[in-house]
């Protein structure tokens, strides 16, 4: 399957340390000619970090994808009975909007959005990037998983040693995940090694980073 044509609305949340990440895979998106249509959380238009100030992101992926964001819930609620896309992906999505969406609860631009594409039978792809997937929201991310038109971007544990219940997804697999999604069909494996080091810390090394 070709994303050529497709309209993919594309929801980004408040990981802001992933969005240099995701920046490379919409301009892939654009460029096999889909239309993709930003929707931005509070947060990223509003919060400065060291990985960019407030706005900063959001200016860049408007300006890349020649489209005009969302940017509130009174505008994304329209994309359900206009029945605009074929696709919605939240990515980075973080462990707060993971929770929010297991419990139905759309106070941001981009839940809305999921829950409009819901609306027409249509695929939602998450793309996790939170510090608590193995904590508190493992069971959001199993609710999740067992919910019809939901898909996940293969995701697997980021920093084992360090963060313990840290999951985040391989962003160079949405598009594929895009694809199987349109065919409602998960990409599989779903659970992935994505923790990569010369040598893994010892036992006694790792007793010890933690005192």
């Amino acid at each position: 399957m070709t994303l050529e044509g497709k309209t993919i609305g594309f929801g980004v949340t408040g990981s802001h340390c992933t969005y240099e990440e995701v920046y490379p895979i919409i301009e892939q998106l654009v460029e096999t000619k889909a239309t993709v249509v930003p929707v931005f959380s509070h947060s990223v238009q509003t919060v400065s970090t060291r990985f960019g100030e407030a706005g900063e992101w959001a200016a860049k992926i408007e300006r890349l994808t020649g489209q005009k964001a969302i940017t509130s819930i009174p505008e994304a609620e329209p994309l359900g009975p206009q029945k605009r896309l074929d696709a919605f992906v939240i990515a980075p999505c973080t462990g707060s909007s993971l929770s929010r969406l297991a419990a139905a609860n759309t106070d941001s631009p981009v839940l809305m959005a999921a829950k409009s594409t819901f609306r027409n039978d249509r695929p939602v792809i998450l793309a996790i990037s939170t510090n608590d997937g193995l904590g508190l929201n493992l069971y959001n991310v199993a609710k999740l998983m067992n919910t019809k038109n939901i898909f996940f971007v293969p995701f697997g544990q980021d920093a084992p040693h360090v963060k313990m219940n840290s999951l985040v997804a391989d962003m160079t697999q949405l598009p594929e995940t895009i694809e199987w999604a349109l065919q409602k069909r998960q990409l599989q494996p779903v659970l992935i090694e994505r923790w990569q080091n010369e040598r893994k810390p010892t036992w006694q090394e790792t007793a010890n980073h933690s005192e």
